[in-house]
């Protein structure tokens, strides 16, 4: 059995209070949506600063303070759009808000889901464990969020991020030509019977 309780910052040793670098009640490095601390020339990069705790986000921290640091750039960690995969089995690749998140604001939506059992390249792998599932503002027709559970679903799972850092709508996807047989070629019949968020699906 795995238990997972959270995660604390390593920060208790470094002396911050002797730099008068604040961090919040958890021991996390309070930084602006630039990455700097209150403190003037300290920036505040990775796990320390609680603003993504995954080694592609602490990369990214650092182009952003790089960006804005040294290329004189506008960049900021409000740009980012949440993203991460599980290497579990079936992989999982995670992007954007969850339904439960698009339920919580109220926002119109709607929904798509596809079980990998009906995903031609899944079942020719025999991999059909697993859905692929994509939010959509209704009214913008962006998409909000994606989640593939299944074969492939941790690199899948780019395509739909990277349409949705565009600010694409959905039917740019959907109107697309993608090679079979592979899982990503099931999405577009996916976002062809989106139902309203809350719809029973």
């Amino acid at each position: 059995m795995l238990l997972a309780v959270g995660r604390r910052p390593n920060t208790d040793d470094l002396g911050l209070e002797k730099a008068g670098v604040k961090t919040d009640k958890d021991g996390y490095i309070q930084v602006d949506e630039q990455l700097r601390t209150n403190v003037s020339g300290v920036w505040a990069l990775g796990d320390c600063n609680g603003r993504g705790a995954f080694t592609h986000t602490s990369y990214n921290d650092f182009e952003i303070v790089e960006a804005n640091l040294l290329n004189r750039e506008t960049r900021s960690v409000s740009d980012r759009i949440t993203a991460y995969a599980l290497y579990i089995d079936p992989p999982l690749g995670r992007a954007g808000m969850t339904e439960m998140e698009v339920r919580t604001g109220r926002r119109p939506a709607l929904v798509g889901k596809r079980p990998m059992s009906k995903v031609s390249r899944a079942v020719e792998k025999g991999e059909t464990s697993g859905f692929m599932k994509v939010i959509v503002d209704a009214e913008t027709r962006r998409i909000l969020g994606a989640a593939v559970l299944g074969t492939g679903g941790d690199e899948v799972i780019h395509s739909i991020l990277d349409v949705m850092y565009a600010g694409a709508p959905y039917t740019l996807i959907q109107r697309a030509v993608h090679i079979h047989p592979t899982v990503f070629e099931l999405i577009p019949t996916m976002l062809g019977e989106l139902q309203p968020v809350g719809s029973g699906h």
